[in-house]
């Protein structure tokens, strides 16, 4: 009989029980794509006990197979005009954050749209120069706790050995195919994961996708030029990023079919629920009909494809196919976990293939176990960029800046200003700010006004943890400005006309009516203490007071009258006080002529930093009466 040693190991104030058959770290990051790199590094730069598992020989591995056709959607804009690293963040969609300039995509691949090759080389050197802790070919295949609900996290990977930690961070991303209701004849079917990217192979041939996503756009555009005609068949009509301002939606460089379909080129659209359809196979041919709604009995049988049936003669998808592939999307990977330790799917219809996880990225049922990365997107589904890497490169930051406080008190990093100077860094991050600007209305910018005339800026905290702001970061809360990035409430959506004339305004007067995205600024005179609920969603409750910077073209908020005049009177409208820079000599002349100064002088020229000694200067006081 075996006997395990037992360790006891003092953290965080508890005494933790380790099993010394395994290796213990504090903590346990499941995947090597690019969210499980970023948690990597920001816990390697904090000198954390961590190790991050990875299934495959290399990091990035979801990216070695997909997508199918090997172009990514995440823009690789190289040249914005500027060198500003923050600013030119908002468009590089591809690179992780990192102190190293090297590690930017933009050196990787010239293209626009990069070849996922090429990103996964990147993945791989971000990995290597980082010298991040990765073990690699090591397949988490359950994951429990040693007290059931509680204590350490017992980790049991493909070779049957047990890894322990005390925090557990999921970074697997969603790869299952989301196939929830199987249909008759799904097996005459083929997967995206599984079809042939050869255009050659599907030369002559009449095609049916199931699907309307971006998956589905890039396999249609990929065959278009060799098939007969290609149906798709989806739920819901499509929605088109363009529209929704979401990035998960349409993108344009997959929406060939889309002309194709319009144009009355044989190619078209059709909206039906897939679980109401069957597939039969006859004469090496695909059928496809539907179930009655009611009685959800088929139309058709398969011995009855050539006879008369209950269906309309004109049913649009009556002519047969000679494939059929499913493009339906992919799903959070639930079975490796036991009953105490699973997440659970979230509630919402839409969004049940992320786990349910909290805003501070922690499951909801699981306490310690948290998320970074794609299958975060729960917390921001349709309205942000939370699911890509543009936005869980910097909700990723924002789960480690909450884990560094929670685990080890080190309060989440901050500058102090004075308020005199606080619209100057406002100014500055909102026109330079990349985490804001991609994660608008998730992650926000939170200054708290001391009562010693400093402010204590923080930089990227979630929107909906405002009310519960000092239990997160360690900071006392009070009276506070929220900057959120906003796009206007009814502009985005399926079937909304955004290239419409009057789409934008230029007038500061109706900056509250901006459609695209612009800066909102909310002032609670006392920290909230509840956050506004409609149909479930979180949102900034009522401010005491409240600003937009109307929209701009260029997204550059540096008009002196249009942008900055409005803005310094509404930080001056919170602090009552003139919030004007003067000169040194402006300030001596106001000394004399009025009964209070400005801010600006009080701090500065009331500091030992007046006028110089000069003839004119010394002239001007003996005639004022001023020496005597």
């Amino acid at each position: 009989m075996r006997i395990l040693a037992l360790i006891l190991v003092f953290f965080s104030g508890f005494l933790i029980q380790v099993d010394s058959s395994g290796s213990y770290h504090d903590y346990c990051v499941v995947g090597a794509g690019p969210g499980g790199l970023q948690m990597g590094y920001f816990l390697q730069k904090s000198d954390r006990n961590y190790i991050i598992f990875e299934r495959s020989s290399v990091s990035g591995s979801f990216f070695v197979k997909y997508p199918r056709h090997r172009t990514l959607i995440s823009i690789n804009k190289r040249h914005t005009g500027k060198s500003n690293k923050e600013f030119n963040l908002r468009h590089d969609w591809n690179s992780l954050l990192s102190d190293d300039e090297s590690l930017q995509v933009k050196h990787y691949s010239k293209k626009f749209f990069p070849h996922t090759d090429d990103y996964v080389r990147y993945l791989n050197d971000y990995a290597t120069k980082l010298k991040l802790k990765i073990q690699y070919n090591t397949n988490i295949t359950h994951v429990s706790r040693a007290n059931g609900t509680s204590g350490l996290f017992i980790l049991k990977d493909n070779n049957g050995t047990k890894h322990q930690c005390k925090y557990l961070i999921m970074s697997t991303g969603i790869w299952m195919e989301n196939l929830e209701n199987p249909f008759p004849g799904m097996e005459y079917t083929e997967s995206y994961s599984d079809i042939s990217t050869n255009p050659d192979d599907y030369e002559g041939q009449s095609v049916l996708i199931l699907g309307r996503g971006n998956s589905a756009f890039e396999t249609a555009d990929s065959i278009m030029g060799a098939t007969n005609l290609i149906h798709m068949v989806a739920r819901s009509r499509v929605r088109l990023a363009w529209e929704t301002h979401y990035v998960g939606d349409l993108r344009a460089i997959n929406d060939g079919l889309l002309d194709t379909y319009q144009l009355k080129s044989l190619d078209a659209l059709l909206e039906a629920p897939l679980e109401l359809l069957t597939v039969f196979k006859k004469n090496n041919k695909l059928y496809v009909d539907a179930f009655h709604r009611e009685g959800k009995e088929p139309n058709v049988f398969s011995d009855k494809v050539d006879k008369h049936s209950e269906r309309p003669d004109n049913f649009a998808i009556r002519e047969p196919y000679d494939r059929i592939i499913r493009c339906i999307g992919f799903k959070f990977d639930f079975s490796i976990f036991n009953n105490q330790t699973k997440p659970g799917p979230c509630t919402d219809k839409k969004s049940k293939k992320y786990p349910r996880i909290k805003p501070n990225y922690e499951a909801e049922a699981v306490p310690d176990m948290y998320f970074s990365g794609t299958n975060t997107h729960s917390v921001d589904f349709r309205k942000s960029a939370g699911g890509f890497i543009h936005g869980f490169r910097y909700t990723t930051r924002t789960l480690h800046h909450l884990l560094e406080w929670k685990n080890h008190g080190v309060v989440w990093p901050h500058i102090v200003v004075p308020y005199i100077d606080l619209m100057n860094v406002m100014v500055k991050r909102i026109n330079e700010a990349s985490g804001i600007y991609q994660m608008f209305s998730v992650l926000g910018d939170v200054i708290i006004l001391r009562e010693d005339g400093q402010a204590a800026y923080f930089e990227e905290f979630p929107i909906k943890l405002v009310n519960e702001f000092e239990k997160h970061t360690g900071y006392p809360a009070g009276p506070m400005i929220v900057i959120n990035m906003e796009y206007g409430e009814t502009f985005s959506g399926p079937g909304k006309d955004t290239f419409r004339s009057d789409r934008a305004t230029g007038e500061p007067s109706e900056a509250h009516l901006s459609n695209f995205l612009h800066p909102v600024f909310y002032f609670y005179k006392t920290p909230p203490r509840e956050m506004k609920i409609e149909n479930g969603d979180i949102s900034m409750p009522r401010p005491d007071r409240m600003h937009h910077i109307v929209e701009d073209f260029i997204t550059s908020w540096m008009a002196p009258h249009s942008h900055l005049l409005p803005f310094r009177r509404f930080m001056e409208k919170i602090r009552e006080q003139d919030l004007r820079h003067f000169f040194a000599k402006s300030c001596f002349k106001i000394a004399l002529t009025y009964n209070s100064l400005p801010e600006s002088c009080r701090q500065h020229y009331l500091q030992g930093r007046g006028l110089l000694g000069t003839a004119a200067l010394f002239g001007t006081a003996k005639s004022l009466n001023l020496l005597s």
